[in-house]
């Protein structure tokens, strides 16, 4: 596993997820491991698909959180409970909670490759789509 990998999907997690309890910060997590397993137009590892510009809001260049996951340390018990989550993602230690999904939204945002798809699950604040190319 490689640490830089490790890193920024806990990152990732941090600035998308860290308000959901653990089964909705390990589900974006699938997403993003979804996504790296199928290798497409975001990315073809964990690192390059969370870090592919406006796939993950956290990482825009504008957004408040990206200062936020730049500056995080061990000293944060949530950046400390993403990484046990990512590390735990990444080997393989949980069920497929998402079906297969590779995108997702929060509730009460209505992205337009959402139009006329039906979530194949809903997580905490999160709704997951398996069935988007």
């Amino acid at each position: 596993m490689a640490i830089e990998h490790l890193d920024t999907l806990a990152r990732t997690l941090y600035g998308e997820a860290r308000g959901e309890a653990d089964e909705g910060v390990i589900a974006v997590a699938q997403v993003i491991i979804n996504r790296a397993n199928k290798p497409k137009w975001w990315g073809k590892d964990i690192q390059s698909v969370c870090l592919r510009p406006w796939q993950f809001s956290c990482w825009n260049e504008k957004d408040p959180n990206r200062e936020k996951l730049i500056a995080l340390t061990d000293k944060s018990r949530q950046f400390l409970r993403c990484l046990h989550i990512a590390a735990g993602t990444m080997a393989g230690l949980y069920a497929d909670l998402v079906k297969g999904a590779t995108h997702y939204h929060a509730e009460g945002w209505h992205p337009d490759w959402a139009k006329g798809k039906t979530p194949c699950v809903t997580i905490g604040r999160h709704h997951f789509y398996n069935d988007i190319e």
